[in-house]
């Protein structure tokens, strides 16, 4: 496991609470990280914790887009949540809400 990324299994709810900060450098082994979790727990919701996430680049809006693709693989939705006003306009800018099984969300779940 990561330890870029800490698990909680809560209700058929895969929680991944991400640290720090998502760039090309982190981005890899967080992304390794959640997917294989998702295989093995296969819930019914994936929530991607960016609480605490100080910066993420492009990476970052490439790991959620992927996320959300090997999440639907599995039959899972995905939620984001914990985003800071920059990382909010970040995902807006980059249109996340278009994605189908994705919601997000600047509050906790």
């Amino acid at each position: 496991m990561s330890a870029d990324v800490v698990f909680i299994e809560r209700q058929n709810n895969l929680i991944a609470r991400i640290g720090k900060e998502i760039d090309h450098h982190t981005a890899g082994s967080i992304r390794e990280a959640i997917d294989s979790r998702l295989f093995y727990v296969r819930p019914d919701r994936l929530i991607l914790d960016f609480g605490s996430v100080g910066f993420m680049d492009s990476s970052g809006i490439a790991l959620i887009i992927g996320r959300c693709e090997v999440a639907a693989a599995v039959g899972a939705t995905v939620r984001l949540v914990g985003l800071s006003p920059q990382l909010m306009k970040l995902a807006r800018l980059a249109g996340l809400e278009r994605i189908r099984n994705l919601t997000v969300s600047a509050g906790e779940d």
